[in-house]
């Protein structure tokens, strides 16, 4: 893939309060509470989210049955902080209509172990999924879509807080442009961020978010940027350029679970098969293989393999074994893509893409130590706490690619 030597390139980002990330982190916490009782069981929840009103509908299977999805609800609504009586949307008062049912058979049939063809569990859909790494930043993400995250995150962590950053609402919004020389990031060339704030505040939103970018964002990306000048057409810096933003949320704009993809995964930077992940249970390879993908991708970055790579892989509903693999490494490896499928392939493989094999590896069907509502927030790419982040075979990448 050919690459300028100079280029810009733009990721965007949401915070948790965005109305399509309250629909993801909902039905993540449906999962969540469904896994909790039956580990097995077959998840495909979907939730729309618009002014006081919530709605589930989708597929669920479970020995367990299910949570108390009208508590399960209103505790993620008012986690994220919809919890003001004289907002739009409001944990205690919106209505929930709960239209989840049973599982297709004949989609059932084919991914359980007990009645697939293989005898093994197969792949919950057909697809093709995508993971992505690259040298950019600590945690081994584009660097467009880790500091616009990075820029909300820090918001939300002082909106938490309350007292004298309470005027601060849940919904936001960043966007970043970066400059890029010779493949690496050298500079931010347009900064965006809106931010749902109560009435009369939008002063302090201004001074504040502009101590955030300069706290979040590395010194030696923002010598360009005219923080005196924000707002200005022509100029670098966009804060609330649209003036107020007070009604946000689902209040202002009807949220529906897994239109964040891009979001979810690199910001564009790598490819995307188009598959969501929210509220989707390990069995379905668009969730499951994606973060496999992400840490194969991730392991041999960390491991000197290549400064980028991309690795796709295709699946066939209720087959157990991936059909194809493709590896890019975008002109920056060490070693040749071929040399790296034996990898992924065959007796001598090192990263098992079954499906089964990958939930057990990551451990997606029990949990520990994270939650698949926590991956709804900012995405499930990026942050340590998940087992898809670790790079521990780097060794064993080293060893068998004799670097």
């Amino acid at each position: 893939m050919f690459m300028p030597d100079l280029f810009q390139f733009t990721s965007e980002a949401v915070s948790e309060g965005h109305p399509d990330k309250v629909c993801d982190q909902i039905s993540d916490a449906v999962l969540d509470g469904v896994l909790a009782l039956d580990s097995k069981a077959h998840v495909a929840c979907e939730t729309l989210a618009t002014t006081d009103f919530v709605a589930l509908a989708g597929e669920i299977t479970a020995k367990g049955g299910l949570p108390d999805c009208d508590t399960l609800v209103r505790r993620v609504v008012a986690g994220i902080g919809y919890d003001r009586v004289n907002e739009g949307f409001n944990a205690s008062t919106l209505k929930l209509e709960n239209r989840l049912h049973g599982q297709s058979p004949d989609i059932a049939q084919g991914v359980n172990s007990e009645t697939s063809m293989s005898g093994e569990q197969g792949a919950g859909d057909q697809g093709i999924m995508f993971g992505y790494a690259c040298d950019e930043t600590p945690a081994l993400m584009p660097a467009p879509v880790y500091y616009s995250k990075m820029i909300l995150k820090r918001l939300s962590q002082l909106r938490r807080q309350g007292g004298e950053y309470s005027f601060l609402r849940p919904d936001a919004k960043s966007q970043l442009t970066f400059t890029y020389k010779h493949g690496k990031p050298v500079a931010i060339d347009h900064i965006v961020v809106s931010h749902q704030h109560t009435d009369g505040s939008i002063d302090k939103v201004h001074a504040l978010v502009k101590m955030v970018l300069k706290e979040v964002l590395p010194a030696e990306f923002l010598t360009g940027i005219d923080f005196d000048h924000e707002n200005v057409r022509g100029g670098n810096l966009y804060i609330n350029p649209t003036g107020s933003f007070v009604t946000g949320g689902p209040d202002g704009d009807t949220g529906v679970t897994g239109r964040k993809i891009i979001v979810d995964t690199y910001g564009g930077a790598g490819r995307h098969g188009g598959g969501a992940f929210s509220g989707k249970d390990p069995s379905k390879v668009d969730r499951s293989a994606c973060y496999m993908l992400r840490y194969i991708a991730k392991n041999l970055v960390a491991a000197g393999v290549a400064k980028r790579c991309e690795i796709q892989v295709a699946y066939a509903i209720g087959v157990t074994d991936p059909l194809a693999f493709n590896v890019n490494f975008f002109g920056t490896g060490k070693v040749s893509e071929e040399a790296v499928l034996p990898l992924l392939v065959g007796p001598n493989r090192i990263f098992d893409c079954r499906p089964a094999q990958i939930s057990e590896y990551l451990g997606l069907l029990k949990p520990q130590g994270w939650s698949y509502e926590e991956t709804a927030a900012y995405g499930p790419f990026g942050w340590e706490q998940f087992p898809w982040e670790k790079t521990d075979r780097v060794a064993d990448v080293r060893k068998a690619l004799a670097l």
